[in-house]
């Protein structure tokens, strides 16, 4: 079984605004609203592969619920814990020409809450899947991730991690399955700049002797590298198409990496799944489908 973790959900409000002046009333061109949240978007490209989860984490108010029912809509099968204090928050995402975003904080989550996770989390079992991605509410220890990750310890489970700097450099001594990330957060957990794929490769080798077993390094149009557990380094270009949609590529990459190495058991043919899957969600206005992961897969090479 796939469970995903989302401690801190959103109901994404994304808008195109034609030519935004700060100050004036705006208009707009075309408007979305969709569950958001690292570990939902795992859930939901996971679901358009074939691949069945569990999606688990914090809701609120009446934005939770309309992330629950969201996510049925789309045949997701979600656990989450609804808290007593506060909402889900509204992430508003605002594109004209370039991308700006607005993130709400999110409701607060208590010691109990934290306890009804850690018994759903119980359940897991040799084989299954994890997915710990995106960020945490500022009512939750900084270490969240890390303190699952040792909960868990001793079951034989594929943990992946998709997070930020220091929540994700805190699990590496637990020996992640799988991190993925991006240029940036590269440059950001190293402090170094990191212009080409020689580099990225070279740092994502450094994660795996803090501990990570698999490193997907994402680097938008420059493609992405993966250094494996078997000692294998791969490269790529990205696939040829025009981007319309940073939201949740990451994430897309993720879905696919564990969707390909599930099906096939070979570390290349989960990292060609995952930079394909990630380049659909990138050319699509919403979350990569199994027809638009399947057409870029029938037609990209490894360059």
């Amino acid at each position: 079984m796939i469970y995903t973790v989302t401690l801190n959900p959103s109901l994404d409000y994304i808008v195109d605004v034609d030519d935004f002046k700060p100050g004036v009333t705006n208009r707009t061109a075309r408007e979305a609203v969709c569950a958001g949240g690292k570990g939902i978007n795992v859930s939901v490209v996971l679901k358009n592969l074939g691949f069945e989860s569990t999606a688990l984490g914090f809701i609120g108010g009446f934005t939770g619920q309309e992330i629950k029912r969201l996510l049925e809509a789309q045949g997701v099968c979600s656990e989450f814990i609804q808290v007593a204090h506060g909402s889900s928050r509204i992430n508003v995402k605002v594109r004209s020409g370039e991308e700006s975003e607005i993130n709400g904080r999110g409701p607060a989550v208590d010691r109990e809450d934290i306890d009804r996770l850690y018994q759903k989390l119980d359940r897991l079992r040799d084989g299954d899947t994890l997915v710990l991605a995106g960020s945490i509410p500022p009512t939750v220890p900084q270490s969240m991730y890390k303190d699952i990750m040792m909960f868990l310890a001793g079951r034989n489970l594929r943990i992946a991690v998709d997070a930020t700097k220091d929540l994700l450099l805190q699990t590496l001594p637990c020996h992640p399955f799988i991190i993925k990330p991006n240029r940036s957060e590269l440059e950001e957990m190293f402090g170094v700049p990191v212009p080409g794929k020689r580099e990225a490769v070279y740092y994502a080798k450094e994660l795996q002797q803090k501990g990570a077993a698999n490193v997907i390094v994402s680097m938008a149009g420059d493609g992405a590298v993966f250094a494996a557990e078997d000692g294998h380094v791969y490269e790529t270009g990205a696939p040829e198409g025009r981007a319309v949609n940073s939201v949740g590529a990451g994430d897309s990459m993720v879905a696919g990496f564990l969707a390909g190495y599930m099906a096939s058991g070979s570390y290349g043919e989960a990292f060609k799944m995952a930079v394909c899957t990630g380049s659909a969600s990138a050319f699509s206005e919403q979350l990569a489908t199994g027809e638009e992961v399947e057409a870029i897969l029938k037609k990209f090479h490894f360059s």
